[in-house]
């Protein structure tokens, strides 16, 4: 069966998280939290802030840390940033699945009992929640922007690039 559309899953609910109950709830498909240098400290951290409630799936929270990381790795080098997804997806979207094509009205119920099957996991984001970070050495500043601003481009709300230490070090660059 196809996937349901984003605008499915974009509006807050009540969260849905205990999984001892649940039966079926799919494994979070992002891989990684934490990616580049952990050992290292940066003086500069880059932070992308959501602007609105919304959940974002665990799906659109792995491309978004693919494509900051991707980009990130090539334009500083694996060792010179170590970037956090900050957000995990507790919240067990459901499903009520129809069936579709010709006779599928003998078939279905319609919406009896429609409590829905899970089918995904989602993170519940606040305005002001911060999503992911990268924290990198000053002159890879420009290159952690761009990186985030490629990641917000994978999720679904407005987003904003906040610079939140090594603000100072920074005065001629911003």
């Amino acid at each position: 069966m196809a996937r349901k559309p984003a605008r499915m899953w974009r509006r807050l609910e009540r969260p849905y998280t205990r999984k001892e109950y649940i039966d079926g709830v799919p494994g979070p498909r992002i891989r990684q939290f934490d990616m580049g240098n952990k050992t290292a400290s940066f003086p500069v951290m880059v932070t992308l802030v959501a602007e609105e409630a919304v959940q974002i799936r665990d799906i659109a929270l792995e491309a978004a840390r693919v494509a900051a990381n991707k980009y990130i790795t090539k334009m500083a080098g694996s060792s010179n940033y170590y970037l956090k997804v900050r957000i995990y997806p507790h919240h067990v979207l459901r499903e009520h699945k129809m069936a579709v094509g010709a006779g599928a009205d003998r078939i279905s119920q319609g919406m009896r009992k429609a409590f829905g099957k899970p089918v995904g996991l989602a993170a519940q984001v606040e305005p002001g929640t911060k999503i992911m970070s990268i924290w990198t050495k000053p002159e890879f500043f420009e290159a952690a922007k761009e990186a985030l601003k490629r990641a917000s481009q994978k999720l679904p709300t407005p987003t904003r690039i906040v610079v939140e230490k090594g603000a100072e070090l920074l005065k001629g660059k911003v």
